[in-house]
């Protein structure tokens, strides 16, 4: 494994983000934990409604609904891949409140918590799934 890579995993052990992600794995369902390229561990079988999406990930651990999902699709892993460095740069959980405050942003400004999130930016619009919307119109979006 590079060097950046072993970085990345004692950072994120360190910060209690991947013991975190291992915590949700847990009570998410999550029905088997594999290792991947780089480090990072695979949970696949994430089961909880929240948060509403196929795939996300905390420190090195990335959580499925369905590991399927990355047959045929390297951009999604390398996209998953990126939110695990975002997280030993962030200080680990601290990255769960400046993402989901980001989220909140993109949200108002397009109707999509991705499209104007720097973490999802970063990470690969395309590489996750995520088409960038136009930002809504001044009026559509409400009252200053």
């Amino acid at each position: 494994m590079e060097r950046r890579y072993r970085v990345r995993r004692a950072a994120n052990l360190l910060n209690l983000s991947t013991p975190l992600g291992l915590l949700i794995a847990l009570i998410g369902g999550s029905t088997r934990i594999s290792g991947a390229p780089d480090g990072l561990l695979i949970c696949d079988g994430y089961r909880l409604p929240l948060p509403d999406a196929p795939a996300f990930t905390v420190g090195n651990v990335l959580l499925f609904r369905d590991a399927r999902d990355l047959d045929g699709r390297p951009e999604l892993l390398a996209h998953e891949a990126r939110h695990a460095t975002q997280y030993a740069f962030c200080l680990g959980p601290v990255m769960l409140v400046l993402y989901l405050a980001c989220a909140g942003v993109s949200l108002l400004l397009s109707g999509c918590h991705a499209s104007y999130n720097p973490f999802e930016r970063l990470a690969g619009l395309d590489d996750g799934g995520y088409r960038k919307r136009p930002l809504r119109s001044r009026r559509a979006a409400g009252p200053p």
